[in-house]
């Protein structure tokens, strides 16, 4: 496994579900939790592999509620 470049933090609370930040991840490592609902009714978006991202930030930049941070590793 390769160590991770960055660290995304997903803000539940403000996810729709809209998937534009799964369609932009270049690794494809974001994902809908078709298992959960957050307070909003919505399956938030959760990352299915953190060591696999590269910190491009594409799913922050995308995502229209700004419910995404990426955080870059050293």
């Amino acid at each position: 496994m390769a160590r991770a470049k960055g660290n995304v933090i997903i803000d539940e609370f403000y996810c729709k579900g809209c998937e534009l930040c799964v369609s932009v991840c270049p690794k494809d490592i974001l994902a809908l939790d078709e298992t959960r609902l957050n307070i909003s009714g919505y399956n938030p978006c959760m990352v299915t592999d953190m060591g696999e991202c590269i910190a491009c930030a594409n799913c922050a930049k995308m995502c229209p509620e700004a419910a995404i941070t990426v955080e870059k590793c050293d």
